[in-house]
């Protein structure tokens, strides 16, 4: 019997030591898959939105050697007592407003500082949407009904084979994908895992098998398609999309300060929602985008592409937000007003006619409440209206 308390005492030791080299062994895997589960929890979600590289694979990008653009101070614009009720009940971090160009109101909440790199979520879908337009224009990709697999040869057999630029930049790729950031073995948390462990989203969007439609048949959000946008920027490129993006549409806009875009473990960027930006580096984005792509004297983006990107032209339903090449269009917005949009409160509204621009950076874990979403939209429209 004592030889056998020896021996099970022996193997349990054992066990107990192969455990804690596994533990050390994959700790960083561990931390990031502990980071992804927990990233959305209210404890944490203010402090991880402006520490994201802290949790995941990352890669720096180039902001250039040049000065920062300026964002001329105008006259300052004090938030109403309803619009600060808002920015509590929203958990807002970063507001930053321009109109005509200049910079009238700037408020950082929560314990976070202007110098933050805020994630940006699906907001970079509308920055992969503006790199879209700039390599079309310059030859680097051949047209926007070209097929995706001409690029991304990886997808040929998976279901976005026979899908065009265009159906991904309309979310109308027809690809099934379950996007409830609430369901934890949705495809898209599942993602989130395998980013986490270091897999590969190239993998992952070969492996999508099934669809609800015909590519161009049928609308249905699906961040995946953002990241064939992603594959297709990098196979036309023949470089990684952050270094693309770097040259024709960052350094440009002058910049604040270098931002992160994060990674798979293979070094892929994180497009659909990866890019870390400043609250105002992402205003001036959007001032440019309202200037109809002109900056600091240069065209950046193409005028035409602008124009094209920010109208109503997926097949959404009348009950849904109208969607162009990777922008907003909610229902009954005027001409020349749009948005881009991330999770859990992240916004770059757009209003041509008025020349207002408002980037907005949360960390509202009621995002999905109903009627969060349309109580920002209505805020943000009243703010523009009121300057």
């Amino acid at each position: 019997m004592r030889k056998t308390l020896k021996w099970l005492g022996r193997i349990g030791l054992t066990l107990v030591l192969a455990i804690a080299v596994v533990g050390v062994w994959k700790r960083a895997e561990l931390t990031r898959l502990y980071g992804v589960i927990t990233l959305f929890d209210a404890p944490n979600i203010v402090q991880n939105f402006s520490h994201m590289p802290d949790l995941f694979f990352h890669a720096p990008m180039s902001r250039g050697d040049g000065p920062a653009s300026p964002l001329p101070q105008g006259p300052a614009y004090a938030l109403s007592a309803d619009a600060q009720a808002w920015v509590a009940a929203r958990s807002i971090t970063g507001l930053v407003i321009l109109k005509d160009g200049q910079m009238v109101h700037e408020s950082y909440y929560l314990g976070t500082q202007p110098d933050d790199l805020r994630i940006s979520w699906s907001l970079s879908k509308s920055f992969v949407s503006s790199l879209v337009g700039i390599l079309l224009a310059d030859g680097t990709i051949s047209s926007i009904d070209v097929p995706v697999t001409q690029y991304a040869p990886e997808l040929i057999g998976s279901a976005y084979d026979g899908a065009t630029l265009r159906n991904v930049l309309q979310m109308s790729s027809g690809v099934e994908f379950n996007e409830d950031y609430l369901d934890f073995w949705s495809d898209i948390n599942r993602m989130g895992r395998v980013l986490a462990l270091g897999g590969k989203l190239n993998d992952f969007a070969a492996g999508l098998k099934q669809r609800f439609a015909a590519p161009g048949e049928g609308w249905h959000y699906n961040s995946f398609d953002t990241h064939v946008l992603g594959m297709v920027i990098a196979g036309a490129a023949g470089r990684p999309v952050r270094d693309v993006m770097a040259e024709k549409l960052l350094i440009p806009l002058g910049l604040e300060a270098a931002p992160i875009y994060l990674t798979d473990g293979a070094g892929v960027d994180f497009v659909m929602g990866g890019l870390n930006l400043r609250t105002r580096d992402y205003a001036r984005f959007g001032q440019m985008i309202a200037q109809g792509g002109q900056w600091q004297g240069q065209q950046i983006v193409p005028a035409d592409w602008i124009n094209a990107a920010t109208v109503p032209s997926a097949r959404t339903s009348p009950d849904q937000y109208g969607y162009g090449y990777q922008w907003w269009i909610p229902n009954g917005w005027e001409d020349g007003e749009f948005t881009a949009i991330g999770i859990y409160g992240q916004y770059i509204y757009i209003n041509r006619r008025l020349n207002v621009v408002i980037a907005v950076n949360s960390a509202d874990t009621g995002f999905e409440e109903p009627g969060a979403e349309q109580s920002n939209f209505d805020m943000i429209r009243a703010i523009a209206r009121d300057l």
